[in-house]
């Protein structure tokens, strides 16, 4: 539902893999500190949190979203971004802006494509065969996530998914899946900002890929973070994501 308050600005934010909308309740409050007239929206994505609709391909997550983000600006974190990007192109009159944290827009090649599908097939198999909790565990020992700590990695909110749906989610929306769009990122007009982490290398040259790429991005290394910047670095990263809104032309004007 479109906000009653025209002066606000709605942000739609878009969890993780593993993660739900409640992953974002420390962050939402520090962007509601640092943009006055910000509204932020945090949402399940199919196959996580209290999301009830089957998992399709990444364009039918990214339908999910804007129908029920409607006009805002989206901030999307890893499988987030993912769909957010994907938001962009496919409803553009939906999205104000894009902010894009550790996210790609795909696997270049058709064989890099079917060995990542093959690994997520495999992980989605391992998820179904020795349940949630100890998945989560296994997960979270990626070296993605050396930068978060007992207090910080979100355990407890991860187990509020279920294997099933999970499962699902990799096999749908893994990056294997994913049609690559380094080809599309011209059409993407709106202002994007790009955050990685300091320490997130891979992720750090996709940034710089992406930001070559689109026709109005920023790009910003968050330091001392590793992939998960705003679960890192909360205050940093949505520092960085106020003086970006605030120095953006096309936002202001709104």
């Amino acid at each position: 539902m479109p906000n009653p308050d025209s002066r606000l600005q709605r942000f739609v934010l878009a969890h993780g893999f593993t993660q739900t909308a409640q992953s974002w309740a420390k962050f939402e409050a520090l962007l509601r500190e640092q943009i006055p007239d910000a509204d932020p929206v945090p949402i399940d994505l199919p196959g996580h949190g209290n999301a009830t609709t089957a998992v399709g391909d990444l364009w039918s997550s990214a339908d999910y979203l804007v129908e029920h983000g409607q006009q805002a600006v989206y901030v999307g974190y890893s499988l987030g971004g993912r769909v957010s990007l994907h938001a962009a192109l496919a409803h553009p009159e939906q999205v104000d802006a894009l902010v894009l944290i550790g996210a790609t827009a795909g696997l270049d090649s058709a064989e890099d494509r079917r060995a990542r599908r093959e690994s997520d097939e495999q992980l989605a198999t391992r998820l179904e065969a020795i349940g949630l909790e100890t998945f989560v565990d296994e997960w979270l020992t990626n070296p993605l996530f050396d930068g978060l700590t007992d207090q910080t990695d979100q355990r407890e909110d991860r187990l509020r998914n279920s294997a099933t749906a999970l499962a699902a989610s990799l096999r749908s929306n893994g990056t294997g899946t994913q049609e690559p769009l380094w080809d599309r990122l011209g059409e993407v007009e709106v202002p994007v900002l790009v955050l990685v982490g300091e320490q997130d290398h891979r992720f750090r040259a996709l940034g710089e890929r992406l930001v070559e790429a689109l026709p109005d991005a920023t790009y910003k290394v968050i330091s001392e973070a590793g992939h998960s910047v705003h679960l890192e670095q909360p205050t940093y990263t949505a520092d960085a994501i106020a003086d970006w809104y605030r120095l953006s032309p096309q936002l202001q004007a709104r």
